[in-house]
């Protein structure tokens, strides 16, 4: 899966002279998390919602006419946006893209393309990335199997078994994080199965007459 596909395209930018209260304006308005900060074609920073909203709470808290007129009409998107902000290639995967964002703990990265600001890509593409893979909107039922040792042939047979139950199959995907991974035993995933079936009781005893233990499963309410 590559970036350039999950990416919001054409994002608003703001230039570093914006004030800061205008670009608040801009991410409350459009539902933003965050702002390219751009000049002459090129990207100077990134201004987010948390830091506008910082400075107003402040303001406003402080309930000093001197300091709210400062805001409201001195205080601008270069005074506190993150300059050089961590971007990501248009063309690099999403997978990159999740690792990067858990190692530095930035939730949103602009998109670059030859230099060039093409996108955004933040918390809520993700939470769509994973919409699609669970079928969030697809009202699928499923169920995820103890970790299991990946052999070939597996995903297939267990793709038989729960067809056989009368199910059928939409996605399988064997997950894993790292750190829950025995380095001798790195083999080892649960399996996910995502599927429509009128009851997947059916497809849990078939599973687990098979010897495959069942965590957990979800029957989808149509």
């Amino acid at each position: 899966m590559i970036v350039r596909n999950w990416m919001r395209a054409d994002p608003v930018v703001i230039g570093s002279d914006t004030l800061l209260s205008e670009a608040k304006r801009v991410l409350t308005e459009n539902n933003l998390h965050g702002l390219p900060v751009v000049d002459d074609g090129r990207l100077r920073g990134l201004i987010t919602r948390a830091n506008c909203l910082r400075a107003a709470h402040f303001a406003l808290r402080t309930q000093d006419t001197d300091e709210l007129n400062y805001f409201s009409n001195r205080l601008k998107v270069r005074d506190l946006m993150v300059r050089n902000p961590a971007t990501i290639d248009a063309n690099d995967t999403m997978e990159h893209c999740l690792r990067l964002g858990q190692e530095l703990g930035v939730a949103q990265f602009p998109v670059m393309d030859q230099g060039q600001v093409v996108g955004m890509i933040s918390a809520n593409e993700i939470f769509s990335l994973a919409a699609h893979f669970l079928g969030a909107w697809e009202k699928r039922s499923g169920v995820t199997l103890a970790p299991l040792e990946l052999k070939p042939g597996l995903i297939g047979k267990i793709t038989d078994i729960t067809e056989g139950a009368g199910a059928e199959v939409q996605a399988i995907y064997p997950i894993g994080k790292p750190e829950d991974i025995n380095p001798q035993d790195h083999h080892r995933k649960k399996v996910i199965i995502r599927f429509h079936c009128a009851d997947t009781r059916n497809v849990v005893k078939a599973l687990e007459n098979a010897g495959f233990p069942v965590i957990e499963s979800v029957q989808a309410v149509h």
